[in-house]
């Protein structure tokens, strides 16, 4: 079972580096900078920031690594450690791609970002499964 719906990859100034929405409703730069900005408001609170949210019937897990802003959500079903574990594993695979000395010298081009969905496909639920979900 695919457990996540969605993806994005955000520096911690708030740039979308990936994204993957299949509902494309709304920009994706102004998504990344409104999270990073949720995010350094809920640090300044507490030490460690967000570590998720919920809006309606979706939860937006975060995690955070090598200076990178990782969001998934899924249904709100979903167990979060069962979101957790996948979304860490989707963050492992990125790093294996992308080095942090690579993102250290990178200069702001995020089309180099953009095969990164190939490699997730098998965590990210698809069009087709999420139209069955919703009349069966």
């Amino acid at each position: 079972m695919k457990i996540l719906q969605d993806i994005w990859i955000l520096s911690e100034a708030g740039i979308v580096l990936f994204h993957r929405m299949y509902d494309e409703n709304f920009d994706d730069q102004l998504f990344g900078s409104l999270l990073s900005a949720l995010n350094s408001f809920a640090e300044e609170v507490v030490k460690d920031g967000l570590s998720n949210f919920e809006l309606q019937n979706k939860r937006y897990t975060i995690l955070k690594k090598n200076g990178l802003i990782f969001i998934a959500n899924s249904s709100k079903k979903v167990k979060e450690k069962k979101v957790m574990e996948e979304l860490e594993d989707v963050v492992e695979r990125f790093f294996q791609l992308y080095s942090p000395q690579l993102l250290e010298n990178w200069d702001n081009d995020i089309s180099i970002f953009r095969n990164f969905e190939l490699e997730i496909e098998e965590s990210l639920e698809g069009t087709i499964e999420r139209f069955r979900k919703a009349f069966w």
